[in-house]
């Protein structure tokens, strides 16, 4: 397993929508565990392959206190979201030091392709649920900050870029 670098905020592959997965091989499984160890690392509770560098519909999430119970998920779709609101801080490691609080349906259910090859259907809850919408969209070459209005969104950008030079 590897640790890999997150791509800094503007590359334009954070902005390219990923390529759907076809079937799951040693090499996806691969990428997978590369990201859970770049998860962990940073420390975070989820990350979009693009997010590294790899244009595939590829997630990992994990929510839980202990950690080791990351999802690996391909091809990643919410089937259905919650009606109720969750607002949560939210961050990105390709754009480091700012972080903006972002609404989202509490609960979600996504249908992906497990690390079997299967299509698997799963129920997240809470910062998990947070988490696969936010990876979901890195899948589609979105980030946070699209979620907020134009007003706050030129003004964390100018903020990163302080930060960041």
């Amino acid at each position: 397993m590897t640790t890999r670098n997150c791509l800094p905020w503007p590359d334009k592959r954070l902005r390219r929508k990923a390529e759907a997965v076809t079937e799951i091989t040693d090499e996806i499984r691969s990428i997978w565990d590369d990201m859970v160890e770049t998860m962990e690392a940073m420390p975070g509770v989820g990350l979009g392959a693009p997010q590294v560098g790899v244009m595939l519909q590829l997630a990992v999430v994990d929510g839980s206190r202990q950690r080791g119970k990351a999802v690996r998920m391909a091809n990643p779709e919410v089937l259905h979201a919650s009606i109720e609101l969750r607002e949560h801080d939210e961050a990105s490691p390709n754009l480091p030091g700012v972080s903006a609080k972002i609404k989202r349906p509490r609960a979600v259910t996504v249908r992906f392709l497990n690390e079997a090859g299967q299509v698997d259907r799963r129920d997240f809850v809470g910062i998990e649920a947070t988490s696969v919408q936010h990876q979901i969209d890195h899948l589609n070459g979105k980030m946070y900050f699209d979620h907020l209005s134009k007003v706050k969104r030129d003004m964390l950008l100018r903020k990163a870029k302080k930060l960041n030079g």
